[in-house]
């Protein structure tokens, strides 16, 4: 393969790739073992052993079948490090470990897979995260749409984690930024939906942020990420684990006007779509000011916004006060606007 950057003998994934033997071994040494290297991986077990770890443990997975795979502002790989990294870290933990399973298709480019690889690697890097343990089918061409990956992570929390189920009566509502963009963004590149814009998915590790503002951990009552269903959905979610209402303000949501305008064009509404670097905060309100001027100085939360506020309204449910003066209800999302988005 040209400009190859290790030994593997093939261009393509073939089904020797997924046999478990020696073609297997190829691929698991040049491309996994090289990119994700580290002492627990490196032993090639069945299982990783990662030390004594300090506190209670987080633990979360998910699986990821986006597509397309490579897209503005990010790829299948580093999407699924950074949501098993900010579904750890809405719980307040640090994220440390990470395990990946791929189903991958024959006749998968491996130029693709490395590339996926990297992306993998430099974002679990970043956010000091290891990647100890994985696993690779493959199957048939035609069998599957060229690659899915599952994920498992692990991280450490002292104290009680922060849980959904914590939202209050007074809370302040915080999202960290501008919502919808990666949603727009894989629209985008869809076939048949191809239409003209500069946006870039949202994709990132939220790690940094969670950090800056954990100090303030005793009165931040829940914290999520919006990613399938958007705000609204989380806002709902939210709202019926905690028995309150939410209300937010339609004015004080950030949203680029990309994103209106990709969403009047496509029958959309912002609220719904997926996110894949944002979180929303629910922080008492004596504290709201301080954890949003944190929120700014990263730059992750530079254009975070305060957008409402929780009551005890019975029964639970999720309200937005529009720019005309009205008030709509914010319902849970009725079926997948569109598959395979995160």
């Amino acid at each position: 393969m040209k400009g190859q950057e290790f030994s593997v003998s093939e261009d393509v994934i073939t089904l020797s790739h997924g046999s478990g033997g020696l073609v297997s071994r190829e691929l698991i040494n040049n491309v996994f073992v090289k990119k994700f290297s580290n002492a627990a991986l490196s032993r090639l077990d069945d299982f990783a052993n990662v030390g004594k770890v300090g506190g209670n443990l987080i633990f979360t997975t998910d699986s990821y079948v986006i597509d397309p795979i490579f897209f503005p502002g990010g790829d299948i790989g580093k999407l699924s490090v950074c949501g098993t990294i900010n579904d750890i870290c809405m719980s307040g933990a640090i994220p440390l470990f990470i395990s990946v399973g791929l189903i991958i298709e024959e006749g998968f480019l491996i130029e693709d897979l490395l590339k996926i690889s990297r992306s993998m690697a430099a974002t679990a890097r970043r956010s000091g995260v290891r990647i100890v343990c994985g696993d690779t089918k493959v199957v048939d061409r035609g069998k599957a749409d060229k690659i899915f990956i599952n994920t498992a992570g692990i991280g450490k929390i002292d104290g009680s984690p922060i849980y959904g189920s914590g939202a209050m009566p007074g809370d302040a509502v915080i999202v960290s930024g501008f919502v919808g963009d990666h949603g727009v963004s894989i629209l985008s590149r869809r076939s048949g939906l191809e239409f003209s814009t500069s946006l870039k998915s949202d994709c990132a590790a939220l790690d940094g942020l969670v950090k800056d503002i954990i100090e303030f951990k005793n009165d931040i009552h829940a914290m999520r990420d919006p990613t399938r269903g958007g705000i609204a959905t989380l806002l709902n979610e939210v709202a019926k684990q905690s028995g309150v209402s939410v209300f937010i303000d339609e004015k004080d949501i950030p949203i680029r006007d990309e994103v209106n305008a990709a969403c009047e064009m496509l029958g959309l509404d912002p609220l719904y779509l997926a996110n894949e670097g944002k979180l929303v905060v629910f922080a008492d309100k004596r504290v709201a000011t301080e954890v949003l001027s944190l929120m700014r100085k990263n730059k992750l939360g530079k254009d975070a916004a305060n957008i409402g506020e929780v009551t005890d309204m019975i029964p639970p449910r999720v309200y937005c006060r529009t720019q005309l003066g009205t008030t709509r209800l914010l319902d849970m999302l009725s079926g997948e606007q569109f598959p395979r988005i995160c």
